[in-house]
């Protein structure tokens, strides 16, 4: 965490410890960064789409190599359990060959009718993009943006969550050993005073966002002083909606996972249970046994489900939200404070009783905790979901395909997982509405977020 405008400090959220300080770019060191991927990205940018490709095919190959070692790295900055770290890089190496394989198809020259002798349509790269990033999937969050606007022909800026610091700089030197073009993807530590400024720079062509709905409006309302195109994910309020006619097995077994998978530091983890009442109770008491067989423990240990939250002041967060919502007459099953001793562990917590009014179902709830909310009727589940300032994810589990289909048209969210859990996938577009922010990721969706879509007209 940033403790100074000058030092960025990385904490070991498992024992408290500081493992890592990095001195903040001044002014002058950011203009040069800039200068540099300016130039790179021109270079870059004539290079063909076989040559680009052959570079992230190495990268995949690197990360693969390379997981446990970087695995390690993610763990030691964020906490978040050896094995799921282990599963980020290898998304991430997916994600690589994904973009390698199919990023010109997306971005193959369409020809188009008009009353021209010959009309298409061109994809091209806009120039340098700055991306703000969070710590939570602290590679596969930047590769996400990176790799296919990297492949589109555009350049780089991280401004990555100071607690990861290191796994920002390791990407950085992973990318240009496998021969990208020099500069063209630059890690810059900066504090969040510096960025007004490298928005208005008329070399910063485009801002992507991944963060709080704070941020996100900050850095609209500045990007958009400049007239520069922004992608906003601001994360979410992710109802799971259990049907009457839902295959309880399976949900429960889901929605635990849904719900606390990377400790429950995921903008599309489960965060509001919609339970039928006709199953409320059956559901409610697997949930809650399978949730006490959740280790929670030293997240380097293979066998741990749930390590610590990534800072201190998030865990107060969560105490904050929790506290006040048992006041208010919420009821903890299981949980419900944090754990003694070292590091920033919390306690994985059901709670039940709560209305809407109350924090844990007003906020984005980012730990451990899960709450339980029945309703009597899918319509009621319907109202109580879209009830949010938030669209990102969503999930509805029915026997019936044909029903989640039809309730999934009437779902504020943007994407909808019937009788499955809510995850990214590079085939799909990923993003949100209303809060949750704007634009999307991944598929051939995200890769022309950042490109220029020109018109071509010629005439007899």
């Amino acid at each position: 965490m940033a403790a100074t405008d000058t030092i960025m400090y990385s904490i070991n959220p498992a024992t408290g410890e500081e493992i890592g300080r990095y001195d903040a770019h001044t002014g002058a060191i950011l203009q040069d960064i800039l200068s540099q991927a300016t130039s790179a990205q021109k270079v870059w940018s004539q290079k063909s789409f076989e040559n680009r490709s052959r570079v992230f095919q190495r990268l995949a190959a690197v990360l693969r190599q390379q997981k446990g070692k970087l695995a390690q790295l993610i763990t030691s900055e964020m906490g978040k359990p050896i094995r799921q770290a282990e599963a980020e890089i290898d998304k991430c190496a997916w994600l690589c060959d994904f973009y390698a394989e199919n990023a010109e198809g997306y971005l193959k020259t369409e020809e188009r009718p008009s009353d021209a002798s010959r009309s298409y349509v061109q994809f091209l790269p806009l120039g340098v993009i700055l991306a703000i990033m969070p710590w939570n999937y602290p590679f596969w969050q930047v590769l996400r943006f990176a790799v296919p606007a990297l492949m589109a022909g555009n350049g780089a800026l991280l401004k990555h969550a100071p607690n990861v610091t290191g796994c920002a700089l390791e990407l950085e030197k992973l990318l240009h050993e496998c021969d990208l073009e020099p500069g063209c993807f630059r890690t810059i530590i900066a504090s969040h005073d510096q960025i007004p400024a490298l928005i208005e720079d008329p070399r910063v062509r485009g801002v992507t966002l991944t963060g709080s709905v704070r941020a996100g409006r900050a850095i609209a309302s500045q990007a958009g002083k400049s007239i520069k195109k922004t992608v906003l994910e601001l994360g979410g309020s992710d109802p799971f909606i259990v049907l009457d006619d839902a295959p309880l097995d399976q949900a429960v077994k889901t929605a635990v996972k849904a719900r606390f998978q990377n400790s429950g530091q995921s903008c599309i983890a489960a965060k509001r249970l919609l339970i039928s009442s006709k199953v409320f109770a059956d559901f409610r008491d697997r949930f809650v046994e399978e949730v006490k067989k959740l280790k929670v423990q030293d997240p380097l240990d293979p066998s741990t489900d749930v390590g610590p939250l990534a800072r201190e002041d998030l865990r107060e967060a969560i105490k904050r939200q929790v506290d006040s919502s048992l006041c208010r007459g919420a009821r903890a099953l299981v949980g419900g404070a944090p754990l003694e001793g070292r590091g920033f562990f919390y306690q994985p917590t059901v709670l039940v009783n709560a209305t809407e009014e109350m924090t844990v179902c007003r906020e984005e709830v980012f730990g451990p905790v899960a709450t339980l909310i029945e309703v009597e009727s899918e319509r009621k589940a319907i109202e109580v979901a879209n009830r949010t300032q938030f669209g990102l994810g969503s999930t509805i589990w029915t026997s019936d395909p044909e029903r989640g289909e039809r309730l999934s048209r009437e779902i504020e969210a943007g994407q909808v997982f019937i009788n499955g859990m809510v995850a990214s996938d590079p085939r799909l577009p990923f993003g949100g509405i209303k809060e949750s922010g704007y634009g999307r990721e991944l598929a051939g969706e995200g890769i022309r977020e950042f490109v220029n879509i020109q018109t071509v007209w010629i005439g007899t």
